[in-house]
């Protein structure tokens, strides 16, 4: 059982819904394992509800509703917390589970990761992805893709091991000055050992996993899940045959991909490169 927390229930539409889903469920004098028996889910999820580390869903909270009869109460409070969200609401479920992951491992074959995108960049991104986008729209959603690197505060978990396509260094998202500051901002993090780099040199050629931007999560206490995310949509695999499937690939890629010492090397090579234009 997740014990409960003082969790202050005005900090965010999340941790209302988490205090709410709390009171409603003590109130019907019923433990989180046993309200998840009702609803069909784990009662470790309920809790993580409860404390504001997971985001809800509406069907769950439909069936909260249900079973709590709070007459479509936890269900407006999720339209809330969704509304509320600055992610795109097919990823803001994965920023959760990001958060309670012990390792973490990417592949990308056309992109930085969000996580670690500079500014620029992701401006140059959000951009391009809609030209009449307003300004103060780019600016918001520019910061809140920075935001995520709290993710990277703690100096152990979770852990991270990001393998980059060649092709990921030589796209010039930005102009050249900001795709020096992108690849040496990589270069910092590689060099702190927070985070471990590869790239996949271009005379590899084909690879399992060319085209995909894929991060593969384990959990401490959960079976490992897959994001697999392409144009403007996202999908979360838990089936144990699928993530087998995607952890076998990301096998693969890390063995033909540079040494993370020699990854490091082309990183800053290419960096170079973009500063002398």
């Amino acid at each position: 059982m997740v014990q409960p927390k003082d969790l202050n229930p005005f900090e965010s539409p999340q941790a209302f819904y988490g205090s709410e889903l709390r009171r409603l469920r003590e109130a019907a004098l019923l433990s989180q394992e046993g309200l998840g028996d009702l609803v069909f889910c784990s009662g470790a999820y309920v809790g993580q509800l409860e404390s504001a580390n997971r985001r809800p869903q509406i069907d769950l909270s439909q069936r909260f509703d249900a079973v709590l009869k709070s007459d479509g109460h936890l269900e407006r409070l999720c339209k809330m917390v969704l509304k509320a969200t600055k992610h795109a609401e097919y990823f803001a479920g994965v920023i959760d589970l990001m958060t309670s992951a012990l390792t973490i491992g990417q592949v990308s074959s056309v992109l930085i990761p969000g996580l670690f995108q500079t500014e620029a960049y992701a401006r140059a991104l959000f951009e391009s992805a809609d030209p009449s986008r307003p300004a103060d729209k780019v600016a918001e959603m520019v910061a809140a893709r920075v935001a995520r690197r709290w993710l990277l505060d703690d100096p152990t978990t979770p852990k991270f091991w990001v393998v980059l396509h060649e092709n990921v260094l030589r796209m010039p998202v930005c102009d050249s000055e900001g795709m020096y500051e992108q690849l040496t901002y990589i270069a910092q993090i590689a060099r702190s050992r927070r985070v471990t780099f590869q790239v996949v040199p271009l005379s590899v050629g084909a690879h399992p996993l060319m085209g995909s931007e894929v991060t593969l999560m384990t959990f401490p206490e959960a079976p490992p899940a897959v994001y697999v995310e392409v144009a403007r949509s996202g999908h979360l695999l838990d089936s144990p045959e699928m993530v087998s499937g995607y952890v076998e690939a990301y096998d693969f890629v890390r063995a033909v991909a540079l040494s993370p010492t020699a990854s490091l090397h082309m990183i800053e090579s290419v960096a170079k490169e973009y500063s002398a234009q």
